[in-house]
């Protein structure tokens, strides 16, 4: 099982839903829905989505050997 990484391409603000639905499995686009879904409901929503926006690492690039 890999880690939980911030993917580079595919994402709209943080990568965060981009992240959990390679995760998961599922495309962007259904992540983004539930999460959208999710904020009518009463809850810390967008205060997980900031904290896991900082504490996920973002994909490291490919760099050239020298």
């Amino acid at each position: 099982m890999a880690g939980l990484v911030r993917p580079r391409h595919g994402r709209m603000l943080g990568g965060v839903c981009a992240a959990l639905a390679e995760r998961f499995g599922t495309s962007t686009n259904t992540m983004r829905v539930v999460f959208l879904v999710s904020c009518l409901l009463p809850g810390p929503q967008f205060l997980l989505y900031l904290a896991l926006w900082l504490l996920l690492p973002g994909e490291k690039t490919a760099t050239a050997a020298w």
